[in-house]
């Protein structure tokens, strides 16, 4: 079985590349989406639509076409990892987290141990929580290679 893994949340720095590069030395039968991680794009998702004038609705807009991918990404997906940053507020991460515990989608999350208490919700629905991305990659590594 190959294994396919949402990556969801913070997107200031390289813990996605992280994952990845990891779970490939280790040879894991996993292969993994995104969200777009491109922060400009991602904001200007929905401008081909037509650039609104007030901000909100523009914002609106682009969170719909965006809307898209992460939904139909979060719904094929066997398990998702979503990363809370230290320096922003990640309210699509946390979304995300619900949408996976609606869904019944495995979830784990990533972040340290400064924000747990905000995060009691969050971690209470995942199967894990993990502090780095190379315990995440140890617990693919168990999930899907473990006999």
């Amino acid at each position: 079985m190959i294994w396919t893994v949402y990556l969801s949340g913070e997107i200031h720095t390289d813990w996605r590349e992280q994952i990845q590069a990891g779970a490939k030395a280790a040879g894991l039968p996993v292969e993994f989406t995104a969200p777009v991680t491109n922060h400009d794009a991602s904001d200007a998702a929905g401008d081909v639509l037509g650039k609104p004038d007030v901000p909100f609705w523009r914002d609106h807009q682009s969170s719909k076409v965006n809307g898209i991918r992460t939904k139909t990404m979060l719904e094929q997906c066997d398990l998702a990892v979503i990363r809370f940053g230290d320096k922003y507020k990640q309210w699509n991460a946390a979304f995300d987290a619900g949408y996976c515990a609606a869904l019944g989608t495995p979830y784990i999350t990533l972040h340290g141990d400064d924000i747990v208490h905000p995060l009691k919700e969050v971690d209470a629905a995942a199967m894990a929580w993990a502090q780095t991305p190379e315990q995440v990659v140890e617990v693919l590594k168990y999930v899907t290679t473990a006999v």
